[in-house]
């Protein structure tokens, strides 16, 4: 679909946090919330939404947001939305919700992404929808080695499968309503991977301990999901590391910042 027609697909940008709560990264960057940290300047917001505004695979964009009043003054979300492209909508109390009830507000397929996901390029858009094909759904995904070679700092976890390790990148796919169903799995919001009881019910109690001891290669683990949930799901592995890492603190802020700084040529 690259290269195709505009609007295409929409996009839904997660910019929630929990309510009543102040992001410390927010905090030491004096803004409001999060998706407001500057990155070279500019809001992380900003960032993603001009990547989504200049691929040519997405049409409307939704941004779920606890306070959709902060988008208002920033060039590129005022530019959307009076072009008719942009919506913002309240997020809910968790994770499920919101992308529940953002998603009513866009068509589908749809592209899902992140609001801190500030090295997102039209480029990775672009992948990211030829490496779905006609699947249900898509995660992205780059491997341990690309991420470090990106920098040395982007990522200190990874989920360690028999072919190599691995980290998300926050871009999904889904291509029709009916899949969404698989969100259910977050719906009591939470640190989810840290809640044994809730990975076992969500993904099976086999595929777990195949997981979590490394039996399983990436696809091969997609595979078993997939035929849990009923829904087609496969990963698209990026070869540049750099998509993968994302601005959730002063450590992840400072690499963001420095790779974004080495692709624009300008001094970090």
């Amino acid at each position: 679909m690259s290269g195709g027609v505009l609007g295409a697909a929409s996009a839904l940008v997660l910019a929630g946090r929990r309510e009543g709560s102040i992001d410390p990264l927010a905090a030491a960057h004096g803004v409001a919330d999060k998706c407001l940290v500057p990155v070279l300047g500019t809001p992380c917001i900003e960032h993603v939404l001009r990547a989504l505004e200049a691929a040519p695979e997405i049409g409307d964009i939704v941004v779920s947001i606890n306070d959709p009043a902060i988008l208002e003054g920033l060039p590129t979300a005022d530019r959307l939305a009076a072009a008719g492209r942009l919506k913002a909508f309240k997020a809910e109390h968790n994770l499920a919700e919101s992308v529940l009830a953002a998603a009513a507000h866009a068509r589908f397929p749809m592209l899902v992404t992140t609001a801190d996901n500030v090295l997102m390029t039209p480029e990775s858009i672009a992948l990211m929808i030829a490496g779905a094909g006609d699947a249900d759904a898509a995660a992205a995904f780059a491997r341990k080695a690309d991420i470090l070679a990106a920098h040395p700092e982007g990522q200190r976890r990874f989920y360690e499968f028999s072919d190599d390790g691995y980290s998300n990148c926050n871009t999904y796919w889904i291509a029709r309503a009916e899949v969404l169903r698989v969100v259910e799995i977050f719906r009591e919001g939470g640190q989810f991977a840290k809640n044994p009881a809730r990975v076992i019910n969500a993904f099976g109690l086999i595929n777990t301990l195949m997981f979590r001891q490394g039996w399983l290669s990436l696809k091969g683990a997609l595979v078993r999901i997939s035929k849990r949930m009923k829904v087609r799901l496969v990963p698209v592995v990026f070869a540049d590391g750099s998509y993968a890492i994302d601005v959730d603190n002063e450590r992840t802020h400072a690499c963001a910042s420095e790779i974004m700084a080495r692709r624009m040529a300008i001094p970090a």
